[in-house]
């Protein structure tokens, strides 16, 4: 069976997120991981307690040969809009969630709504990276 092991988001500052990611949101380094051999290169990753068959992985944008500086470019301004993708995380209870995340300094774009699908919140990461928090209803009920 394939399954997902990993997902990538693009971070400005890999200290940065590291912070962020384990201080705000509460995750747990999965590997932080520098191979001089490829120059120096940073393997990080971060993931929610209790779910530890998954990480993201905390990517800087990589300079030549990887990604020329007009795609880099590119990607920077995309992420600081909010569209360069989106997490989508599920939680029990989402105003609680909310509320401790934003005790811990998350910035929230938008605050816990009633929608048809359940209750829903936004907010971003240091580099811009879209998250959406959502209590989902369940949908065999509707």
């Amino acid at each position: 069976m394939i399954r997902i092991a990993n997902a990538q988001l693009w971070v400005h500052d890999q200290n940065e997120a590291l912070d962020f990611y384990t201080n705000k949101l509460g995750w747990e380094v999965r590997a932080d991981v520098t191979l001089e051999e490829l120059g120096d290169f940073r393997w990080l990753t971060v993931g929610p307690p209790g779910q530890e068959d998954f990480s993201v992985v905390l990517m800087a944008i990589p300079g030549a040969p990887v990604m020329d500086s007009e795609t880099g470019k590119q990607v920077r301004e995309l992420m600081g809009k909010g569209f360069a993708g989106t997490v989508f995380l599920s939680t029990d209870d989402c105003q609680a969630s909310y509320e401790e995340l934003k005790a811990r300094g998350v910035e929230f774009t938008e605050e816990p709504e009633e929608r048809p699908y359940g209750i829903d919140s936004g907010f971003r990461d240091p580099s811009g990276n879209a998250f959406r928090l959502t209590q989902v209803r369940d949908l065999a009920s509707l």
